[in-house]
């Protein structure tokens, strides 16, 4: 651990999920081959409909609405949608595929297991604090097992912004009843989790342990070399 700045009064944690409490790409490395299958079994092999085949789609959705940018979800559904009317379904057939495919997507990335050690952790400080997540991202907290752990769980999209918007951090500040300042929010990418938690008033904990968040622009109070220092706080 390296400390920056030294940490006032905590009274709540609030938690990043993908790369924080577990590393994430090799389970979307895995759910992206599976989806190149599912699309394959639905839509035949003449073609590979990867992420090279969605990615065009996927820009025409943001294109034609910016707001989707803060729904991971909503905006791969969309590119879906948009890809299979491009090869010839109707818009009933395109939403009624798109939809199940991003059931199925969904259920995928979530297809794993969170290590021991982070759900020991977050039990452990469950006892002590108020727990949050707050999440740029969509994974089935439920199907990975930690969603008891958290008071409250929040994912970007359905009305709120992505990290390094304060939506989220004001929300959960709101929901707790505390001010800003005694939240320690602990997270990997150094724009969305540092930054957005810095300029809400929170203090923070920076974990670059899988390497794939953004570089700092603002210093944390605490750099972490594995998420289980955070026992420090026990």
């Amino acid at each position: 651990m390296q400390c920056y700045r030294r940490l006032s009064v905590v009274k709540a944690l609030s938690f990043d999920l993908d790369d924080t409490l577990y590393g994430n790409q090799p389970f979307m490395l895995a759910a992206y081959e599976k989806m190149n299958a599912y699309f394959a079994n639905i839509l035949g092999k003449q073609r590979i409909y990867d992420f090279s085949f969605w990615f065009h789609y996927r820009d025409q959705a943001l294109k034609a609405n910016p707001e989707l940018k803060h729904d991971v979800a909503a905006v791969r559904e969309q590119s879906y949608y948009l890809g299979l009317k491009s090869l010839g379904y109707s818009s009933a057939q395109a939403k009624k595929i798109a939809t199940d495919a991003m059931v199925y997507f969904v259920e995928v990335r979530s297809d794993f297991n969170v290590p021991k050690q982070s759900h020991q952790l977050l039990a452990d400080l469950a006892e002590k604090f108020p727990l949050v997540a707050i999440s740029n991202g969509n994974v089935d907290t439920k199907a990975i097992g930690i969603d008891h752990y958290f008071d409250h769980i929040f994912h970007a999209g359905n009305g709120l912004k992505q990290k390094p918007d304060a939506h989220m951090f004001t929300l959960t500040a709101q929901k707790l009843n505390l001010k800003a300042e005694h939240i320690l929010h602990v997270g990997d990418c150094g724009k969305a989790d540092v930054q957005g938690a810095i300029l809400a008033g929170y203090q923070t904990a920076w974990l670059p342990h899988y390497g794939v968040g953004k570089p700092l622009a603002l210093l944390p109070n605490i750099e972490l070399t594995t998420v289980n220092e955070l026992r420090c706080l026990l």
